[in-house]
């Protein structure tokens, strides 16, 4: 069974552009893990939201990714450049 999740950030206009940046450099550290299938940043029509959709081939791989990605050189901190708490939905393939 694959997992995978969507997130969804909300910066403030001036941090948008740095936090695609920010969210393609995490994805890049996901896909490089063993068992990730995709990792993807995608941004809404109205330009208010950065979307983050990641899969893999397991559950186990996505714990190994997370656990890759605590120790890499990424920022994934929530701060005040986001206006919103962030959405997540963890998904599993039917």
């Amino acid at each position: 069974m694959t997992v995978g999740f969507v997130a969804t950030h909300y910066p403030h206009a001036d941090h948008h552009d740095d936090f695609v940046e920010r969210v393609h450099r995490v994805a890049g550290v996901l896909r490089a893990t063993p068992g990730c299938l995709a990792a993807e940043c995608w941004v809404t029509a109205d330009g208010n939201a950065v979307v983050s959709i990641v899969r893999w081939e397991s559950a186990a791989a996505q714990a190994a990714s997370m656990q890759a990605l605590g120790s890499a050189d990424v920022d994934v901190a929530f701060d005040d450049r986001e206006i919103r708490p962030r959405e997540i939905v963890q998904l599993v393939s039917a």
